[in-house]
């Protein structure tokens, strides 16, 4: 004798569905707003990455000119002021490897984020097609006069 296997009911499909469909949407909005976030974030490093660098190039500049200075009267003044420059140039070149290390995790995140969003969308739209191809009313027949 053939067992039968239990099937499911319509009501617990369709709960099955709907519940689906809101969790679809709720990871739409929270992708949406973590790509907002981390694109945010990366424009920020980006910006900090350009000041730090023009920084350290000015600063290369003025150490060329004083290190000339220094080397043409070496007296304290010109040392201090060379070796002040020295320590300001070390500091931004450690700020600046530190935002690169932050930028490069950030980038790998919001690569991530970029292509589950675009996957968010694709499935979103392939389901939203097939609703109005599935909710389309039924079309009336007009009825044929008797002859």
């Amino acid at each position: 004798m053939a067992i039968l296997k239990k099937t499911i009911k319509n009501a617990a499909l369709a709960k099955v569905i709907d519940s689906s469909l809101t969790n679809l949407e709720a990871a739409t909005a929270n992708g949406s707003k973590a790509l907002a976030l981390a694109t945010k974030n990366n424009k920020q490093l980006s910006a900090e990455g350009k000041r730090l660098s023009k920084k350290r190039i000015a600063l290369i500049k003025r150490r060329k000119t004083a290190a000339a200075k220094a080397q043409k009267n070496p007296i304290a003044a010109n040392k201090k002021a060379l070796s002040a420059v020295d320590i300001e140039l070390a500091a931004i070149r450690k700020a600046a490897a530190k935002n690169k290390v932050v930028k490069a995790a950030i980038f790998e995140e919001l690569s991530g984020l970029r292509v589950s969003c675009r996957r968010l969308s694709a499935y979103n739209k392939a389901i939203s097609a097939a609703d109005r191809v599935l909710n389309k009313p039924k079309k009336k027949t007009r009825r044929r006069k008797a002859v």
